[in-house]
């Protein structure tokens, strides 16, 4: 229809017969995106045609305008039939507006007009944004039992959602879900699961989910994602009982079931929970190729290696991952991806994470996503690309303590301790209150700088300025420190008046700060007690040998030798990681399992040969 028409021959034409005909085209003109300044020649057109009255074409215009001018289209109607009252509640609740929408909803009952189940879902949706409500949801959900529309799945899904998810009123929630009379909606099942685990009921979030596998319903990625969260939140002391179950589960129904993937990627997040690596890996290989195309599985089986300190099993998946375009990886993914490449020093593949991030994410994705950049902070700090890492610092919309953390923690672990210093006390600046992980950066920070008067009053500072009683990492931290400058003594006070029983880590720290400054006087106690916390810790026994070497002491080295033969001791090979064409290959000191490693050892005595003859020719 031509916009531009003179408004005598618009009016005419709407006057005639065609009137209907008009008005359709007119709402059709308003489906689907608008901009702005088209919009408003529309808008102009429809004015002048009067066709403004049309309920059909207010209910358009409604819904592409704010609050503020949406209700003056709204009171431009003479007699708005329900779909205009439905757009604009739409409109109220969309901006979070609760009172305005209820008070159309009154005026909506007042005329003699009745609600559908679009008023209702839109209705409640302006509720979720106001939590505290319970009155005006319990009145609601009153008006909905009356009409009948608790047969309605998309009013059921909207009341479960806000008593659940809003409310965490899981009571009620409940009451609603077991009065329904078909329980067959999936999106139901959801909000009711969604609820139960964000209120940390985990296990009544699994029991429900084994209700609804058993019942052949298909849960959908939303399900799933909030079964993993209750995975997350399960006890340790529960893992085992809830393997079984759902291992039972997955026994007792047929293999054609809809919803056995799903419980084989609940599975695969248990099992990895629990350290049992193989047997994630073992339920991840036996979900059906269908069940592969959801990002889920991935991530649990990507997120199982990380947490089980297998970096470079998880690359490798991620890579068959990405190698079928069909599999996209979402930001979950790229947390863990990011957590193996900074495991193993992977940098070539973090970028190529950052990168992808940028260029197939969200638009800015990396400054919003306060987990990704934190991510994307720690792996190009353990990498030792400190100026990438304050890049995307930088870059955040929105910084929170977390990442404030990780940027401290990297400039420490980087040697840049006045600047992680300096970062630290700018963090009250931004409306922020340290926390423990920020003091542990802090202190580190001084501890790989020599900063010992900075170090000890930081650790003061926790507890008398901040209330934040010191962990055992925080004490083993700070003896570090005060090992590494050689306050051997202070060190050792520390250590003996600390609440906690000390650790290897602890006792390791000193043993360096001894062996660093030449204290064989402590060296030979403190190893025989970092033995005594960790007989199995070779790191002791090599250290003290090392030191009885370089202190000529021969007798003593053959002597601990011996003992750590006679305990069985053996020492801990040592590990590397090489990133070839984008993969990551490991090798352990003598061990021959890479499928390379007789050509790389020819290729090394070949060099070792040539070498020799360089010598004896010079």
């Amino acid at each position: 229809m031509n916009l531009f028409l003179s408004s005598q021959k618009l009016k005419t034409c709407y006057s005639s017969h065609s009137a209907l005909h008009v008005s359709a085209d007119l709402a059709a003109l308003l489906q689907g995106r608008i901009s702005h300044s088209h919009l408003l020649q529309i808008h102009a057109q429809i004015f002048v045609l009067g066709a403004h009255h049309n309920d059909l074409i207010a209910t358009r215009l409604i819904g592409h305008y704010p609050s503020h001018i949406a209700l003056r289209v709204f009171h431009g109607l003479r007699k708005p039939n329900v779909f205009p009252f439905n757009a604009i509640i739409r409109v109220f609740a969309e901006q979070g507006l609760f009172s305005n929408a209820f008070s159309l909803f009154k005026t909506l009952k007042q005329s003699s007009l009745s609600p559908n189940d679009f008023t209702f879902s839109f209705l409640l949706k302006s509720c979720s944004f106001r939590c505290g409500d319970s009155v005006y949801v319990k009145q609601i959900h009153t008006h909905v039992v009356k009409m009948g529309f608790l047969r309605n799945e998309f009013v059921c899904n909207a009341l479960l959602a806000v008593y659940a998810k809003g409310l965490k009123d899981l009571g009620s929630a409940r009451q609603v879900f077991d009065e329904m009379p078909d329980k067959g909606v999936v999106c139901c099942w959801t909000s009711l699961i969604a609820g139960y685990a964000q209120s940390g009921k985990a296990e009544e979030a699994l029991r429900l989910f084994v209700m609804m596998v058993k019942g052949n319903l298909l849960p959908q990625d939303d399900t799933v994602v909030s079964v993993l969260s209750a995975c997350s939140s399960v006890d340790m002391s529960k893992i085992e009982k809830w393997v079984l179950i759902l291992s039972r589960v997955f026994d007792n129904v047929d293999s054609k079931n809809v919803g056995s993937d799903s419980v084989k990627t609940a599975l695969i997040y248990l099992y990895g929970k629990w350290g049992k690596i193989e047997k994630s890996r073992e339920t991840f290989d036996g979900i059906s190729d269908s069940g592969k195309r959801s990002v889920l599985p991935w991530n649990a089986i990507i997120g199982a290696y990380v947490q089980n300190g297998f970096p470079v099993e998880s690359l490798s998946v991620f890579r068959v991952m990405v190698g079928d375009p069909t599999r996209k990886p979402n930001h979950v993914t790229m947390v863990s991806v990011l957590s193996a490449c900074a495991q193993v020093g992977d940098l070539e593949l973090g970028r190529w994470v950052h990168e992808y991030l940028k260029s197939k994410g969200s638009r800015g994705v990396i400054g919003s996503n306060r987990i990704l950049a934190t991510a994307l902070i720690d792996m190009y700090s353990k990498c030792g690309s400190l100026e990438k890492a304050k890049e995307v610092f930088h870059q955040m919309v929105s910084k929170d303590i977390v990442s404030f953390n990780a940027m401290i923690m990297g400039l420490a672990v980087n040697s840049e301790g006045e600047e992680a210093l300096r970062l630290f006390s700018k963090i009250q600046d931004f409306g922020l209150q340290p926390n423990a992980g920020t003091f542990l950066g802090a202190l580190c920070a001084c501890s790989h700088s020599g900063f010992s008067e900075e170090g000890r009053q930081i650790f003061k500072d926790m507890t008398s300025g901040f209330s934040i009683s010191p962990k055992l990492e925080h004490y083993a931290c700070y003896i570090d420190l005060l090992a590494r400058v050689g306050l051997v003594e202070e060190a050792l006070e520390v250590v003996t008046s600390m609440p906690f029983e000390p650790n290897s880590i602890v006792w390791g720290a000193l043993l360096g700060g001894c062996l660093l400054h030449s204290r064989l006087d402590y060296a030979e106690y403190v190893s025989r007690k970092l033995v005594q916390s960790d007989p199995n810790n070779t790191g002791g026994y090599v250290m003290l040998a090392n030191a009885f070497a370089s202190d000529h002491r021969w007798g003593d080295v053959s002597s601990l030798r011996r003992f750590m033969r006679e305990k069985g001791v053996t020492k801990q090979p040592g590990c590397s990681w090489i990133s070839i064409n984008g993969v990551v290959h490991e090798f352990l000191v003598g061990c021959s399992s890479h499928s390379q490693s007789e050509s790389i050892s020819s290729i090394l005595n070949g060099l070792v040969k040539q070498m020799k003859i360089a010598i004896d020719i010079l």
